[in-house]
């Protein structure tokens, strides 16, 4: 089933339920949303000229105008480019390229940082939603929806490229169908009452996580500020029922952090959906001490998209009562319809509780990298997702990651899961953050460094340190070095940039 269609059945069964909402304003009903993205429709394909299929990139924040231009270029037939709004514009000027975009829609300094780089694109239009022109666009007439076809490419999603150029995973609408449908069985259940606030960019995953909202007739949220203000966030939760929020970790950690210092009211959070980044165990204690059980968990990949495993809220909060280790350690059970193997290096199945890559298949598994077979032919063998996350399913059917295959340390011919040392050094007190990274060393072949920012007001000594990871891990294991820092790197999703720390460790 196309997308389009889904949003047109929304708006048949919940015309005057609200779809949109900017903070506390007045909501923006099904019918009127529809109306928007009929007329977007139009100009997309008409006044811009633009073909079925053609790709249409979104760089800017959170607001009201990213959805109605998302469903838009779906309605009319076309693709979408979603691009994290703090890259650099050189970052974004190799996106247009590659990915061939006839449009770019932007907003305030991030448009005017665009403009050379799009006067250099041939045939490429670059618009910001304050201008004349897509204020006029609004005024157009209807359009009809412009394909039904759900193997059409509907997300064009460029990964990180921390290891080189980024490359663009393919989604096409049964992809994404098949996601929303995972996220109710597997995430948690959403009814026309509920809200999706959006505090992490749109796109990433919250813009993805829109989708099984809107088929179920409920409200997107919009910060006034377009992100993270906790604060704010707080406040609007007080205002509205039935709240989630997908949240990388890093924005769990502030949230926490804002409620012990503000204790403001969350009695309109019904849960924060978790994915992104590695959840360590002190933090998901911290959260569901914090908020109750109102914590989940899902993992997937830009090439398939949280859907791989999940932890339902009610089994976050149940394993935090039992303290139970394995399963908050792990990034739980397997979704319905994906299946998951764990392969040695010559892709052969290992025995259970053995590490090994995570290969996954499913309906969610991305098409392939825009234009790039040769990544593609790496990635994807014999249908099948090389994940390159090294993890273990152990007896119950718990996912355990232990690391991404390129971050395992290999000391004296050991495997080190740098996880393994980070998950120890944060229960100590003092310790707020911590990456764990290898580097060159003569003798063992790589030793392990912990870059390590502590709480404000308390200090940990390197001693201190050593001796807890002595008593809670393998000697071998711990560190060879602290290098005590005031912030990790990170992107713009708040994963921590470890090859930037690597990067730096010879000038510290």
């Amino acid at each position: 089933m196309n997308l389009s269609h889904l949003f047109e059945r929304s708006v048949q069964l919940y015309p005057d339920r609200p779809a949109l909402a900017h903070g506390t304003a007045s909501s923006t009903s099904y019918r009127q949303l529809h109306q928007q993205v009929r007329a977007l429709a139009h100009w997309l394909r008409h006044d811009l000229a633009l073909d079925p299929g053609d790709r249409v990139m979104l760089v800017m924040k959170n607001c009201p105008e990213y959805m109605a231009l998302m469903l838009a270029s779906w309605h009319a037939g076309l693709c979408v480019v979603p691009v994290n709004s703090k890259l650099h514009p050189n970052e974004i000027d190799y996106m247009l390229r590659d990915s061939g975009a006839r449009v770019c829609v932007s907003q305030g300094a991030t448009y005017e940082s665009l403009q050379h780089v799009a006067s250099a694109i041939t045939n490429l239009h670059l618009v910001d939603i304050a201008s004349d022109q897509y204020h006029e666009a609004l005024r157009n007439p209807a359009l009809a929806i412009g394909t039904d076809d759900d193997r059409d490419l509907a997300w064009l999603f460029y990964t990180s490229g921390t290891t080189g150029r980024p490359k663009g995973v393919m989604l096409s609408h049964a992809n994404l169908v098949s996601a929303a449908m995972h996220f109710y069985s597997d995430v948690q259940s959403v009814d026309s009452d509920d809200v999706l606030m959006h505090v992490a960019p749109m796109s990433h995953g919250s813009g993805l996580y829109s989708i099984p909202y809107f088929i179920k007739g409920a409200m997107q949220l919009l910060p006034e500020s377009g992100g993270l203000d906790e604060a704010e966030l707080f406040a609007l939760i007080a205002h509205y029922d039935n709240v989630s929020v997908f949240a990388s970790p890093t924005i769990v950690q502030r949230l926490v952090h804002h409620a012990r210092q503000y204790t403001p009211t969350s009695t309109g959070l019904r849960a924060l959906l978790v994915g992104g980044a590695p959840f360590y165990i002190e933090d998901i204690k911290s959260a569901v001490q914090c908020f109750g059980p109102r914590i989940l968990q899902m993992y997937g990949q830009g090439e398939s998209p949280m859907t791989i495993s999940a932890l339902q809220a009610n089994q976050v909060a149940r394993a935090v009562a039992d303290n139970d280790t394995a399963m908050l350690a792990s990034v739980g059970f397997v979704q319905t319809a994906m299946h998951v193997m764990i392969v040695d290096s010559d892709n052969q199945p290992v025995p259970a509780g053995t590490p090994g890559e995570v290969i996954v298949r499913g309906p969610t598994v991305m098409g392939g990298y825009w234009n790039n077979a040769d990544a593609t032919g790496q990635t994807i063998v014999d249908g099948a997702l090389r994940t390159g996350d090294i993890g273990l399913l152990d007896a119950r059917g718990l996912l355990q990651l232990k690391d991404r295959s390129k971050d395992v340390i290999i000391s004296g011919g050991s495997n080190i899961y740098p996880r393994e040392v980070e998950e120890a050094l944060l229960t100590h007190e003092a310790v707020e953050e911590v990456s764990v990274v290898g580097i060159p060393d003569p003798k063992w072949g790589e030793s392990v460094v912990a870059f390590v920012v502590c709480c404000k007001g308390i200090v940990a000594s390197e001693q201190e340190l050593d001796a807890l990871c002595i008593a809670t891990i393998a000697r071998f294991k711990r560190p060879k070095r602290y290098i005590f820092v005031q912030e990790l790197p990170k992107n713009g999703t708040g994963k921590v940039l470890k090859r930037e720390l690597q990067k730096n460790i010879a000038s510290l």
